[in-house]
């Protein structure tokens, strides 16, 4: 019996920057590669284009080069047979006019150097700059394979007079990823045992005057002041900045704040997603926060600073509670204090979304793989 073919790929998307959520797409991605590999006969050896290759190396075990390296950069896109790009919300132009350019120059050259192309999960937008629609319709005119995490996504694919058939709508592919063990968090079947409930917070600066995180301290101190049971546990997703957010929102609970810990230092995506999974219910504002929540069965109240936060509460059938343009405090707190009661119910009824979901993260990989196979 002969060993299995290598198929060599590079990955390309915001790896190595101790952002957790986007350190959970890159690991899911690769488990999802490793497992559609074994299962379709095919070796998969990933090459990571990152921020921090010594790291990605240290963390995940694969080759790693530096992604804004002229020489690395080309060095891995000539090793590959492929690139992937994604996932995350790489094209788009609400962080920097200088993102989508980078991320369709690195497709463009892959495309240039004979390299097939595949678009992993991508939240596509918010694009303000028309000029970008023609740069990415016709890179990804080019790709073999174009996978979306949402409708809306698609929609804005299709603005851009991408044709419809071309793009196939998955998950993001972190609900595929599972804790150490390889089990999942599952609904509990009766109320908790535990004396203490855990409330996880992942939160962000956004607004300049820090009017949203004021609000949310003012809900939070509400509802410290309702449950006396309740813990809050800080979760940053993105270091060092989410640390310093977190703090602020501390900072603000006054005779609260001893009920309050912030948990320091975790950049692998599995570590947070324990973390997350420990928990009785989940406020978020980072989008990979309620990602988590969701897959280990945690229900969550989420904050809306981008669409993508409401995109995703929308496949759960849900909405933000609040958001960093209109934060009702007072309407906030009830929504926490009525999750944190009903997490058997809330469970039991997005069950078969969430299980959904976990179903489908795994199709882009094995549509890539697909490809390989037919080669």
């Amino acid at each position: 019996m002969g060993t299995a073919p290598i198929v060599k790929i590079a990955l390309s998307g915001y790896y190595g920057f101790d952002n957790s959520g986007d350190e959970a797409v890159l690991q899911s991605i690769l488990f999802a590669l490793q497992e559609q590999g074994q299962a379709q006969g095919i070796q998969i050896e990933p090459i990571v284009l990152s921020a921090n290759p010594a790291k990605t190396t240290e963390m995940y075990g694969v080759k790693a080069y530096h992604r804004m390296k002229p020489g690395p950069l080309l060095r891995a896109l000539r090793e590959s047979d492929g690139l992937i790009s994604g996932g995350g919300s790489l094209l788009q132009d609400a962080t920097s006019s200088k993102t989508i350019p980078y991320y369709l120059a690195v497709l463009k050259i892959a495309q240039w150097l004979g390299k097939p192309t595949f678009i992993y999960s991508q939240g596509i937008g918010p694009v303000s700059r028309p000029m970008f629609y023609g740069w990415i319709r016709s890179v990804f005119k080019r790709c073999a394979f174009v996978s979306v995490r949402d409708t809306e996504s698609a929609d804005l694919l299709g603005k851009m007079r991408l044709p419809r058939e071309r793009i196939t709508v998955v998950p993001d592919p972190v609900m595929g990823l599972p804790l150490r063990d390889g089990g999942d968090a599952a609904p509990s079947d009766g109320a908790s045992s535990v004396a203490v409930r855990t409330i996880g917070v992942s939160v962000r600066f956004w607004n300049e005057d820090r009017s949203e995180l004021e609000a949310l301290a003012r809900s939070l101190q509400e509802l410290l002041a309702a449950r006396t049971d309740v813990q809050l546990r800080f979760l940053p997703f993105h270091l060092p900045s989410d640390e310093v957010a977190s703090q602020f929102v501390i900072d603000r609970l006054g005779d609260h704040g001893g009920r309050a810990e912030m948990v320091r230092g975790i950049t692998h995506p599995q570590d947070m997603l324990a973390q997350v999974a420990a928990c009785d219910l989940l406020i978020g504002m980072r989008l990979h926060s309620l990602i988590y929540a969701a897959s280990q069965f945690v229900p969550m109240v989420g904050i809306s600073y981008d669409p993508k936060i409401d995109q995703f509460l929308h496949r759960l059938g849900m909405k933000a509670a609040a958001s960093t343009a209109r934060f009702d405090a007072s309407a906030f707190t009830q929504e926490a204090l009525g999750l944190l009661d009903a997490r058997e119910q809330w469970a039991a009824s997005s069950r078969a979304a969430i299980e959904q979901l976990k179903a489908q993260a795994q199709l882009p990989a094995q549509r890539i793989i697909s490809f390989y196979q037919r080669k």
